[in-house]
């Protein structure tokens, strides 16, 4: 019998009471919410008790699946995985609810993942002020250990629960247990628990809220107030997703959400697993907002015909649409007739789930609107209820064009204080697809049919609500004018989409796909990083961080299996170039000083991994928790390889673009949407040489299997482990060693010693699981290198290397025995033209002979020195510059372009004299070699200078590469001068 049937409820309490006093603490009585969700279930008994939940669910999920027993091991009986142990803890709580409670599991799941709970407001706490709660809840004295353990949470503990920077309920038990009320599991419900959390969410005063922790902390236990602390603060740490929650309560339930967002809807509506959710809950409505469809981008790499392909699109129907791309924010509007007062109700909802109605309207008839109260006549009489999908751009009509993306907000809110000003730039909705029509889900209609529909309910209102246009094509040749079109505007890129594809809610399929103008010496894509570190610079910039380390966050995947916690961050690159002096006090606004942390590895790692192991290699002089850092956009030339960073690629010169304080931390790229990326843009290339392969000698299926081969005596051999320096890789050698003169017993000896495993099949070295090591030719060497998946043999002076350096050295040229040739590329990057490793120490014979190849080049070497390749070389092995005109437009080919017809000479010998001091090149036409930036020279004309950029566009647009340079002002020169760096571009578009 459970402590919850053993107990029964609290003492004349009944379930009706308790579902009372939970649900009928606001306007509306258990009656009529009973009346509003006349399907909602009814529990037979009162709610678990908290430490039920703490016990049965929380610690298992945090605990991760047990390790198997020894006797389990013998029998050959395998640990069950992360996900099998997350999924049978869930099963058994879930059939513990059901069976003690009942089927109403929405009191359960606000606390299981309250970071979705939109029924219940933030409690505006943060982990100081709760830190200064419990001080004085357990009266102790502000300066003691734990006081300042408590508010200066982020600083490392010495006790076993609060080592780790920044576990904040982890020191608010080693606090607590020192000083319980109660150590044995308190009594006080789930229903209890919500009705003072409810009560928490309503008060703001200290005063107010002092009095609430003091009964939870009267009635619970130690560890059950670290866990409430972390639903207040909605971090569970419990690697369990909404979406895994969700889908363990009912099959339908993740789903349900993905489409109207209420918790408390899904839990009332799906509370029986088999019963399956009606279709038309499985669709959308007004007035809920959902997570749209979305579109992957398309590389230029590929041919028109590959992307027209990914489409879906076939011969039979060859169909498909181009729309230019809109540089706005992506919007959701939701319209519907409100039968009380028989008016029409606006909501409006970005793709993050933001609510702008407060901005662009709740009705026609709203006074603060900057939208909805143009728009009477803008939809057809039959209409009564609708949504509209789109983006909200800003709109200048005295030129009739289109607004950067950074000034919609500012024109929003000036067109609602000043609805009367005709010539002022607005926010312009441009709509085009149609979702939602009169009581009917349009998401499974084919594109075609949802466009026709719209187009027959909406009535332009020019500037302000248009259908925006598209082009129907048929020939993949179709798409390189209209994108010549595009860069002639100046636009984002163009959108293909296939007409007879439907509309799938928070997803990215391939019907839908964007492609952008790429610009000269750049890498296709802007990359949205979190900064996670910094650097002091030097000069005028000493004593100040002027350089930044950005990183990826963890997959998904890893986050939920529990591998990475959800804030863990790989070292990615650093950059500092472009930033002007206002960004730097920007990003020192965002993130103020008492957020930075001098370096410390063991305080860093829960949240940040550098490459190097324990070398740290890029260390920062220091870092910020990514949860409380920016996010910042970056533009880069291209994308190398890298062992200086863990992610082992980096970002070759990047360069500052803007600060995003429209995304959090979380929104930023992770490791599968970089990989995602960054295959998209080889994918033409890598299919091309797929073709040129030759298909290897594959494994005949008829023959017998081969037992491994082993060594005599190999495995039975105990081996003194000394350290863990190859932990987790697998070797396979074949022969042994002619350089270092080792038998393979030695070799396979020297691997274990130092935590690595030997394998005796070769076919694990195809398959990538283990590393081939081998410095010379032995039958099974050829063997192996037959084949298929078999590239590269490693030189048993790597493991010999690594040991020495007790770091696992990045690969140099003579650490490949046999290597492909982009390989052996990657390798030339770790050492110096002489061979000289970045990355370790050499010995005496390795310098003798260094020295030797050195006199012999510089004597055969007459090559000019090259700066530019020396700067480049000295960036790209993370060797910071210091700012300086003298190199600063190393990169840059410029094009002056004059607005007068008679040039002033002063103003053009300034503006060369300053793009040849800092190295670059003057080009005496737009078509004199590769021009990155064409500078129009206007002198205050600024319509003289649109009318020339729209003059320049239009010649390059029909020049034979896509690639456009950028068109600019002379001010970005004059900026660029000033701030010793190459600021962002597009703020001096003219």
């Amino acid at each position: 019998m459970s402590r919850q049937a053993a107990q029964g409820p609290s003492p004349g309490e009944s379930v009706r009471e308790e579902e009372e006093r939970m649900y009928a603490s606001g306007p509306e009585t258990l009656d009529e919410i009973n009346k509003k969700y006349p399907h909602r279930p009814q529990n037979h008994s009162c709610t678990l008790l908290f430490g039920d939940l703490v016990k049965i669910l929380f610690e298992p999920l945090k605990n991760g699946p047990p390790s198997a027993t020894p006797a389990a091991r013998a029998r050959g009986r395998k640990p069950i995985t992360s996900a099998q142990h997350k999924q049978r803890t869930l099963d058994k709580f879930f059939a513990h609810w059901r069976n003690e409670v009942g089927n109403d599991i929405y009191p359960a799941m606000r606390l299981m993942i309250p970071q979705v709970d939109n029924d219940r407001p933030m409690y505006g706490l943060k982990e100081q002020a709760i830190g200064k709660l419990l001080v004085k809840l357990m009266r102790i004295g502000s300066n003691s250990d734990d006081a300042r353990s408590l508010i200066a949470w982020k600083v490392p503990g010495k006790t076993a629960g609060s080592r780790l920077a920044g576990d904040f309920a982890g020191r608010c038990y080693e606090a607590l247990k020192k000083r319980p009320i109660r150590m044995d599991p308190g009594y006080v419900r789930v229903a209890e628990v919500n009705v003072l959390l409810d009560r928490l969410a309503a008060v703001s005063r200290e005063a107010e809220q002092l009095p609430i922790f003091d009964e939870f902390y009267r009635r619970m236990n130690p560890e059950e107030l670290q866990w409430l602390i972390r639903i207040i603060l909605r971090q569970m740490k419990i690697s369990a997703t909404e979406r895994t929650m969700l889908a363990a309560w009912h099959p339908d339930a993740s789903q349900l959400f993905n489409v109207c967002s209420s918790l408390r809807y899904v839990c009332w509506h799906l509370s029986d697993p088999n019963i399956r959710l009606d279709d038309d809950k499985r669709n959308l409505s007004p007035m809920s907002n959902f997570q749209p469809q979305l579109a992957p981008t398309s590389s230029m790499a590929l041919t028109w015909d590959k992307i027209v392909q990914k489409l879906g699109v076939t011969e039979e129907a060859p169909e498909f649409w181009m729309e230019e791309k809109l540089d706005g924010e992506r919007m959701q509007m939701h319209m519907a007739l409100d039968e009380t007062t028989v008016e029409f109700q606006f909501g409006f909802w970005s793709r993050r789930g933001t609510d702008y109605t407060y901005l662009y309207g709740n009705s026609f008839e709203d006074d603060n609107s900057a939208l909805t109260r143009h728009l009477k006549g803008a939809f057809d009489g039959g209409v009564t209820n609708c949504i509209l999908d789109g983006e909200m751009i800003g709109f200048d009509p005295k030129t009739s064009q289109m607004v950067t993306f950074g000034t919609l907000k500012t024109a929003a809110l000036y067109t609602r204080a000043n609805p009367y000003d005709e010539q002022a730039p607005r926010p312009l909705f441009r709509v085009f697809d149609l979702l939602y029509l009169n009581g009917e889900d349009y998401t499974e209609n084919p594109l075609r049919k949802r466009r026709h529909d719209l187009e027959e309910i909406i009535n332009d209102v020019p500037g302000r609500l248009e259908i925006h246009p598209r082009l129907i094509c048929s020939s993949p040749s179709e798409i390189e004018p209209y994108l010549r079109k595009i860069i002639q505007n100046s636009s984002e890129g163009i959108m293909l989409k296939n007409p007879n594809s439907t509309y799938t809610l928070n997803a990215r399929p391939w019907d839908w796909t964007k492609v952008k103008p790429e610009y000269m010496t750049e890498f296709g894509e802007n990359l949205d990083c979190v900064i996670i570190g910094g650097y002091y610079g030097t000069g005028r910039r000493g004593g100040i961080l002027s350089s930044f380390l950005c990183g990826l966050r963890a997959s998904k995947h890893d986050i939920e299996n529990g591998t990475c916690g959800p804030e863990k961050f790989f070292s990615f690159f650093k950059v500092g170039g472009g930033l002007k002096a206002e960004d730097y006090a920007e990003i020192q606004r965002l993130i103020p000083e008492e957020k930075w942390h001098d370096w410390d590895p063991k305080r860093a790692r829960q949240y940040i991994e550098l490459a190097g192991d324990k070398n740290y290699f890029e260390k920062p002089d220091r870092w910020v928790r990514p949860s409380e850092s920016i996010v910042i956009e970056v533009k880069a030339a291209s994308v190398e390889e890298s062992t200086s960073f863990s992610v082992r690629k980096t970002l070759r010169f990047p360069r500052f673009r803007s600060i995003r304080t429209d995304k959090k931390w979380s929104d930023a790229l992770d490791i599968d949407e970089w990989n995602e990326l960054r295959f998209k843009v080889k994918e033409e290339e890598n299919e091309r040489r797929e073709m040129q392969i030759e298909k290897k000698r594959k494994a005949a299926t008829n023959k017998r299997q081969k037992r491994e081969l082993t060594i005599a005596g190999s495995s039975d051999a105990v081996t003194v482990e000394k350290s863990k320096l190859f932990e987790g890789k697998s070797f396979y050698i074949p022969t042994r060693s002619a350089n270092l003169k080792k038998s393979i017993p030695q070799l396979e000896a020297m691997v274990k010693e130092h935590g690595g495993s030997i394998v005796h099949n070769a076919v694990r070295v195809a398959e990538g699981n283990a590393i081939a090591i081998a410095d010379r030719e032995a039958i099974l060497v050829q063997s192996l290198l037959k084949m298929e998946g078999v590239e590269f043999v490693i030189s048993p002076k790597w493991v010999l290397d690594c040991i020495n350096q007790q770091y696992l050295v990045p690969y140099e040229d003579d650490h490949l025995y046999l290597a492909t040739d982009d390989m052996r590329a990657l390798a030339a990057d770790n050492t110096d033209q002489y061979g000289d490793s970045y990355y370790r120490d050499l010995d005496a014979d390795e310098m003798s002979r260094l020295f030797a190849l050195m006199k012999e080049n510089r004597m055969s070497d007459g090559a000019e020195f090259d700066k530019n390749a020396f700067y480049d070389q000295l960036e790209a092995h993370g060797h910071e510059l210091p700012r300086s005109r003298g190199y600063l437009f190393r990169r840059c080919r410029v094009y002056l372009a004059h607005v007068e017809d008679k040039p002033n000479a002063l103003t053009t010998a300034r503006l060369e004299s300053w793009v040849r001091f800092g190295n670059g090149e003057v080009a005496d036409d737009l078509d004199d070699g590769v021009v990155t930036h064409v500078i129009i020279v206007s002198r205050g004309d600024d319509a003289g200078a649109k009318k020339v950029a729209a003059d320049i566009r239009t010649r390059v647009s029909q020049r034979g590469s896509l690639k456009r340079p950028y068109v600019v002002t002379e001010k970005w020169l004059e900026k660029c001068w000033e701030e010793e760096t190459l600021v962002a571009e597009e703020p001096y578009f003219p």
